[in-house]
């Protein structure tokens, strides 16, 4: 058995990229079906990317349902904490943070610790960062509260 991936679903396909994107994911496929009304992106990170560049060994699949064609409000998705969370490992978690907080994205557990934040994607997805070895604990995160829920 071998893991394939995790999906969610995304209401802003583009703004959802563009966050992965800052934590360091590439998009390596992407699927449309038009009969469907819907769009796969699989994003994954550059170390889980195989040599074709197109599949990985462990990914995310962003879903994105289209509006529906008869005009009516698209599905609002809810309950992004339920969900659980994602988790990555980072060679430097201040520097990433701070690379997300640049981006306007919400810091919201601060890596007090040096070891571990949370942030949420545009949908409200937890993304646990956890650090790749041990920093010790700096300034400002060391000090910084949290935010919201996470």
């Amino acid at each position: 058995m071998n893991y394939l991936h995790t999906m969610i679903r995304v209401s802003d396909p583009d703004a959802t990229i563009r966050f992965f994107e800052l934590l360091g994911l590439k998009e390596v496929r992407r699927m449309e079906s038009e009969k469907g009304r819907f769009t796969l992106i699989f994003l994954a990170a550059p170390g889980d990317i195989g040599a074709d560049g197109k599949r990985a060994s462990a990914e995310v699949e962003l879903t994105y349902n289209w509006p529906p064609e008869d005009g009516s409000a698209p599905e609002t998705y809810t309950g992004g904490r339920n969900f659980g969370h994602l988790a990555y490992r980072v060679e430097n978690i201040y520097e990433t943070c701070q690379r997300l907080m640049d981006a306007g994205v919400p810091i919201n557990r601060p890596p007090r610790d040096g070891h571990m934040a949370f942030v949420r994607s545009p949908d409200g997805i937890s993304v646990e960062l956890l650090q790749d070895g041990h920093l010790d604990p700096a300034e400002p995160w060391a000090s910084m509260p949290n935010t919201g829920s996470w």
